[in-house]
């Protein structure tokens, strides 16, 4: 089969925006390539050392890719794409350069694209995210999270997953019951499940996603810890979580904050990622608004998550 790339180039705070509209398009999977990464530590995060060609980044911004199949379909989905992205600055989200570049990439050379980009990650103290491919003996505390390109919507090493799992690592208690707002590719729920979460329910309002975190769960033999469900946001919801985490748009986390609040068990925690730096106020104030005390926050490149607490009557803190 011949695949088509689309390739946008836009900005960091587009990323995670563009990479949706591209997921509702029918792509299975984003590539981000950011610049920043030339200046990283690679033995350190990697565990290797492997080169990467400056004259495939961008001078400025990033480029977001992804594949559709190259079919009588793809003129109308790249229109859409275009159309989409070109509606993003409505919602406060610069698009920067906005350009869009299309090549064809056979099957096979496409595989082998996902791979080179893609090796093991240690993201926090205990966890690590490796693609199914790769041989990786991890020490006796460390728990492994494995991910397939193919099936999920990236790597799982953007700032913003990063910092959700280093926040339930920190704040998730054992048996601990735990809502994912948004599973995406299913990361945050397979990462609670393995720090001993009682359940975990998975909602996502996209097909792909609920298939995407489906299929995660199973290749981490997480099944029997994880619900995943179809479903818009928290609405209709009667589960009392301790945790709810959710990776996406502050835009979309605001709308979220009231409906968390209300089902959260006294002293629950909100946790929540996906939010660019100039909008962390607004999801700052908005949660206080609701009745949140703000725990913490942690910034990771230009990307910032929030911990909340619903109050107790009883005590202040979480223990």
């Amino acid at each position: 089969m011949t695949w088509s790339e689309i390739k946008i180039h836009t900005t960091n705070e587009a990323i995670e925006a563009v990479s949706q509209i591209f997921q509702e398009a029918g792509a299975s999977g984003v590539v981000i390539v950011d610049p920043q990464d030339l200046y990283k530590d690679h033995v350190t995060l990697y565990g290797t050392i492997y080169e990467l060609d400056a004259s495939n980044y961008p001078e400025d911004g990033v480029y977001v890719k992804s594949y559709l199949p190259t079919d009588d379909s793809l003129a109308e989905k790249v229109s859409i794409i275009k159309q989409s992205i070109s509606e993003l600055p409505n919602f406060n989200i610069p698009i920067g350069r906005n350009e869009v570049t299309i090549s064809e990439v056979h099957e096979e050379d496409w595989s082998t694209a996902w791979k080179k980009y893609y090796k093991p990650v240690k993201v926090s103290e205990r966890i690590t995210i490796k693609p199914t491919w790769e041989d990786y003996q991890p020490s006796p505390d460390e728990l492994i999270i494995e991910l397939d390109p193919g099936m999920a919507f990236g790597t799982g090493t953007h700032p913003t997953t990063v910092l959700s799992l280093q926040a339930l690592e920190r704040f998730l208690n054992p048996k601990d019951l735990v809502l994912d707002v948004g599973s995406g590719s299913g990361i945050l729920s397979i990462a609670a499940a393995k720090l001993d979460a009682s359940h975990v329910y998975a909602f996502d309002l996209d097909e792909v996603a609920v298939a995407s975190t489906q299929n995660n769960s199973t290749l981490n033999q997480t099944d029997e810890l994880i619900t995943v469900q179809k479903n818009d946001l928290l609405k209709n919801v009667q589960h009392e979580p301790d945790v709810i985490v959710s990776n996406i748009l502050a835009e979309i986390i605001i709308q979220l904050t009231e409906d968390a609040f209300h089902l959260l068990k006294p002293d629950g925690l909100f946790i929540t990622s996906g939010i660019i730096q100039k909008k962390k106020q607004e999801v700052i104030d908005d949660l206080t608004e609701k009745g949140f005390q703000i725990i913490e926050t942690n910034e990771l490149e230009d990307w910032v998550s929030i911990v909340a607490q619903k109050p107790s009557a009883m005590k202040k803190g979480r223990e």
